[in-house]
């Protein structure tokens, strides 16, 4: 390990002991799961919230709310009652940034259809996951072609909503939305409630957007000058030599300080310099 990679250590921990408790997640679409003590509600709800996880934090918060109104208390019995055409129905006025209320409305068979076809999305997923694979992206890949090889799906500029909330990752963007997911459902400590026990939490990718681009080029983590897929992978592997078990360790107490106000970014950056 690079001396400044242990240099970085104490305070990354420092802010893993301050931060990584549950009175300061919200607010962040996380919050959302600790409602749902059955995995089976759980996957479904994390599927929903990650994928609704762009633009404003307001915005955000807002539109999974309204997303999950007509689920109720059971998510999955709620999914299990539908077709295509009640979804569509139900979800018609729905709309967040860039999908609509039949992108959701199809993301959500999707992840019917999976569910009947595997028992779960843990199932689903787990389909095309190895413990040999250096990392979750050949299972995340497949993962997300069995959820749209599902349904009957036809690729137009008609469905770039749909494929929007579930991207493949060899389109070369970072996947954030897809590996907070994981994130959630894989690692279990105060913050993250797990649930998925198939998955090594070492095999995870650090969910990159611009806060935590802009928090790995300050802390020397990566040079790359895009938030993308090889940026991320870059970024897990410097916290991979800190905690071999779990790099995505630090990525919620990371994100606070791009998020709530009561935390200091540049404080923390130059910090780490000294």
């Amino acid at each position: 390990m690079s001396q400044s990679l242990k240099n970085i250590i104490p305070q990354l921990e420092g802010l893993y002991a301050c931060y990584n408790k549950r009175e300061y997640v919200s607010p962040d679409p996380l919050q959302f799961l600790y409602d749902y003590p059955d995995i089976r509600d759980r996957e479904i709800i994390g599927m929903v919230a990650s994928s609704l996880a762009y633009g404003g934090v307001k915005q955000i918060l807002g539109s999974v709310k309204k997303a999950l109104g007509p689920m109720g208390s059971s998510p999955l019995e709620f999914l299990m009652s539908q077709g295509l055409y009640g979804l569509q129905q139900i979800y018609r006025d729905f709309k967040h940034r860039f999908a609509k209320g039949q992108d959701f409305a199809m993301m959500l068979w999707s992840i019917k259809r999976m569910i009947e076809e595997y028992g779960s999305l843990e199932a689903g997923f787990l389909a095309g996951y190895s413990e040999t694979d250096e990392s979750v992206l050949p299972a995340l890949s497949g993962f997300v072609d069995r959820l749209k090889g599902l349904i009957d799906f036809e690729e137009t500029s008609e469905t770039q909503g749909y494929k929007h909330l579930i991207p493949r990752p060899e389109q070369g963007g970072a996947s954030k939305r897809l590996h907070l997911f994981l994130r959630w459902l894989v690692r279990k400590d105060a913050v993250d409630p797990d649930g998925w026990t198939g998955v090594s939490p070492a095999k995870l990718l650090i969910p990159v957007d611009l806060h935590m681009h802009r928090i790995g080029l300050a802390l020397g983590l990566t040079k790359r000058k895009q938030a993308n897929l090889k940026t991320a992978v870059e970024i897990t592997a410097a916290f991979k030599e800190i905690v071999p078990d779990d790099p995505v360790r630090y990525d919620f107490v990371l994100t606070r300080l791009g998020i709530r106000d009561d935390t200091d970014m540049e404080g923390f950056i130059q910090s780490c310099r000294m």
